[in-house]
């Protein structure tokens, strides 16, 4: 899974990312919490482990400012504030669980395998749709009304992401992160390029470009026109 980890402890985080790695998840691990905010604005995780009291921006506004955005990932609070009404507090801002420092490892690394489990839908879609743009997944195909489309892989993954984030602003970082796994800028017109492409397939025959750009922000498509 990937996991967002916030912690301003320098020996803790180093500790616990590199023990949720030895286990097989890609950890992203911040000491600011306005830095991991703006990363869960910028990318999907599985869960979120956030530490409560850390410089700046701490994590309970965090997690307050990711559900007021829209993030639905499961959050993990870390803290020191055992009071119950410290722990009424952070599952009333939208945390899903709870740990209080100091805690042991195999504890922590439980609570996110379940959160992640607890997570995972019964129920898989294959067929994304938006307007008369139908993608069967299982197939690999997608169809504008009932012409079938032919698209590259890198462009099908772009349309793809579109399509599971219908109505929603997909980022150009996203599409660098989740279409070509890049973890940075290439400082190339790789994503203008192969949208590009994209738009000339699916609007081949229509006056109408499906596929919006959102001047500074991405590009959008929508359920229906």
């Amino acid at each position: 899974m990937k996991v967002l980890f916030l912690e301003d402890d320098g020996d803790t985080r180093t500790y616990v990312a590199r023990g949720l790695e030895e286990l097989g998840h890609q950890v992203h691990a911040f000491a600011d919490g306005q830095a991991a905010l703006n990363d869960i604005t910028q990318r999907e995780f599985d869960i979120l482990v956030l530490d409560r009291m850390v410089p700046g921006l701490e994590g309970l506004s965090v997690l307050r400012t990711a559900r007021a955005i829209g993030c639905r990932t499961p959050a993990l609070l870390l803290t020191a504030m055992s009071a119950i009404e410290d722990r009424v507090i952070g599952l009333e801002s939208g945390a899903d669980d709870y740990l209080i420092k100091p805690f042991a490892f195999v504890e922590l690394a439980a609570r996110v395998n379940a959160l992640g489990r607890r997570s995972s839908p019964s129920e898989v879609a294959t067929t994304l749709c938006a307007g008369d743009i139908a993608m069967d997944l299982l197939r690999r195909e997608v169809r504008r009304g009932e012409r079938i489309i032919n698209l590259q892989p890198r462009e099908f993954s772009l349309l793809e992401q579109l399509l599971r984030n219908a109505d929603r602003v997909v980022t150009r970082t996203m599409l660098l992160d989740r279409v070509w796994n890049f973890g940075f800028d290439p400082k190339t017109n790789i994503v203008e390029t192969h949208m590009s492409r994209l738009r000339t397939k699916l609007n081949e025959g229509y006056d109408a470009d499906v596929i919006r750009t959102v001047r500074g922000a991405g590009y959008m498509i929508r359920h229906a026109d």
